[in-house]
């Protein structure tokens, strides 16, 4: 039986991450990159397929987990027959402790009494397929196969049993037990090991300076410090770039082919995670994410992806892993994402809007910025009345979306205001001739006068959540009634009880998939920044404070939840869904929030 989402938190250091389950196993970590093959791949099969489990031996009484305030670190307590005993776990940042290469450090202190524990190591590269050579040199233990080595190096003494290797101890109060597991490419010299008790002293001040950096000083301050640290994790630091999620192919749907790997990076998270990094004091990382922004989209802008590799790849050629079951059954386990090379026009406007916030905010970029962006408008200029799949990757046919020509005219839109505001030079006249022609298209053709409410592509009578986004791009005013009746139709018809909203209604939107989903957590938050606009605030405080019920007790969120079965869908941790809360918390504080500064610089008259 698969552990639940809700049941693991994460360690990483900011190249990676490993999630780790309320009994103590490590059952997901991809080394040495996001996008890397994992070495623990029991998430998506068996134990089989690799793990790392450090457990009392026996069934703890009760088990308590928590992060050390402003850290990455990871505490678990087992309280036991004999006892109470802690794992800390931590992931130190590359360089901080002198090398490069990525270490796993566990600790297991004795609290009180005396527990018997147990660990065992079940390594196998290449997603669970490759098991390693393992042999032992002095007090460590060597796994190799092809490019990579594991070395795990601790006191305690190990032995083989099966393809696993094992060890049994016990800690009592006082102790402290080391394991360290260090990742080497296979043809290098290892190092020495890092001590792991200075290692996870020198992580924890680490992670809580970063964490003092923050100027968030609003309301639900613990929500949204963990959450930028949550973010903080999935970046990855070498190109700054930040990773949809962690995981790949975790289900939208239990027992379907609704999966995906979100290890790469979205153009259309551009703007959320600028305004996120920006407004929270985080300027550093706001600058690199800008910057691999401006990498990853250099070139042939009819060639412009939706997503690229963690260090700006653009072949990310999907393909299956047979020999891994799936969680709970959940199959096929897809590696690279094949949506890579759909057309999505929504992205355009994504990129434009995301550069115009970061001049706005200072972050001054080259001349050839600007050029690059004006290949990309006058690309979009011949192309923005085609077809495309949509913000949600719909693998069945094209067709008109609403929210692709919404931000068609925002990429116009932003490029007359940089004109404007900016002293840029472009063509502003035909600029200002397709924002107007895209906008009275949108009014007649995407709008249902009979239910007053935009619909999710033009003909069609099927709503959307990513319609909400209309008054915060700024495409009509938050008083206009057509927003209001969208934001009421959308409720009432995606809606799935206490905010709680679907993205579409998959049994008769066309998506190339068997139908059924979870609520998509970020269209949730999409619907507090909306009711927030509208002047409904305590509704969307309300809502707001309905979604932190469903973080788990480490405060993470998936990608989507089931309100009926009580449980976290799809990959986790979800950039997307902290950029939400992030966004939502500020848009709920006294003054203007990111969604009123991103509409009123860019309001128009509507028609």
């Amino acid at each position: 039986m698969s552990v639940r989402l809700e049941d693991y938190a994460i360690i990483g250091d900011t190249e990676t991450v490993a999630l780790v389950s309320r009994s103590g196993s490590i059952d997901w970590l991809c080394l040495p990159r996001f996008d890397s093959g994992a070495c623990f791949a029991a998430l998506l099969g068996d134990e089989s397929n690799g793990r790392w489990a450090l457990t009392p031996v026996g069934s703890p009484r009760a088990v308590r987990r928590r992060y050390r305030p402003g850290t990455l670190v990871l505490e678990t307590e087992f309280d036991c027959d004999g006892g109470t005993v802690r794992i800390v776990d931590s992931m130190p940042p590359r360089g901080l402790e002198g090398g490069d290469n990525p270490d796993v450090v566990r600790v297991v202190e004795g609290v009180s009494g005396r527990v018997a524990m147990r660990m065992v190591l079940t390594i196998r590269f290449d997603y669970g397929w490759v098991v390693p050579w393992v042999s032992r040199r002095g007090r460590c233990l060597h796994a190799v196969a092809g490019p990579d080595r594991l070395v795990l190096t601790t006191p305690v003494a190990l032995r083989g049993e099966g393809l696993s290797t094992v060890a049994e101890f016990e800690v009592a109060e006082g102790d402290q037990v080391p394991f360290v597991l260090t990742w080497h490419p296979s043809h290098q010299p290892v190092l020495e090991p890092v001590d792991a008790t200075k290692s996870t002293a020198n992580t924890t001040a680490w992670w809580r300076q970063w964490s003092a950096r923050s100027t968030y000083r609003g309301e639900y301050q613990d929500a949204v410090g963990r959450s930028l640290i949550t973010l903080k994790a999935l970046t990855y630091a070498p190109t700054g770039g930040v990773v949809a999620a962690a995981t790949t192919s975790l289900p939208e749907r239990l027992g379907s082919s609704r999966n995906w790997d979100y290890r790469f990076v979205w153009l259309r998270d551009a703007t959320f995670t600028l305004q996120a990094l920006m407004l929270a004091g985080y300027r550093q990382e706001a600058l690199a994410w800008r910057d691999w922004l401006l990498r990853a989209v250099a070139g042939d802008p009819p060639r412009l992806q939706i997503m690229y590799g963690i260090a700006g790849e653009r072949r990310l050629t999907e393909f299956e892993l047979p020999w891994l079951p799936g969680y709970e059954g959940s199959s096929p386990v897809r590696i690279g994402n094949g949506a890579y090379d759909q057309m999505q026009l929504d992205v355009y406007g994504e990129v434009m809007d995301a550069l115009h916030y970061a001049r706005r905010t200072g972050m001054e970029a080259d001349h050839a910025s600007w050029s690059l962006q004006r290949a990309l408008l006058e690309h979009l200029e011949r192309t923005w009345s085609q077809l495309d799949h949509g913000i949600w990757e719909m693998r069945g046919p094209k067709r008109a979306f609403t929210h692709s020509r919404v931000m068609a005219w925002v990429a116009f839109d932003r490029a007359i205001k940089s004109v404007e505001n900016s002293g840029l030079h472009g063509p502003v006249d035909r600029w200002r001739g397709l924002r107007d022609e895209i906008h009275v298209e949108v009014l007649a053709e995407g709008f249902d006068a009979d239910r007053n409410t935009f619909t999710q592509s033009y003909g069609s009578r099927e709503l959307d959540a990513s319609l909400l986004l209309i008054p915060q791009m700024g495409f009509l005013p938050a008083h206009d009634a057509r927003v209001r009746g969208t934001v009421d139709a959308v409720q009432r018809e995606l809606g799935r009880g206490d905010g709680l909203l679907l993205r579409y209604r998959t049994e008769v939107s066309d998506d190339g998939l068997p139908h059924g989903e979870g609520a998509f957590l970020l269209c949730s938050f999409w619907l507090v920044d909306a009711l927030a606009m509208i002047g409904r605030r305590d509704e969307a405080r309300r809502t707001f404070e309905r979604l932190l019920e469903v973080r788990n007790e480490v405060g993470l969120l998936a990608e989507e939840y089931d309100a009926v079965a009580d449980r976290m869908l799809g990959n986790f941790p979800q950039a997307f869904s902290h950029l939400g809360l992030v966004s939502s918390a500020y848009n709920l504080g006294a003054g203007a929030g990111p969604a009123d500064q991103r509409s009123d610089d860019t309001r128009t008259t509507s028609p």
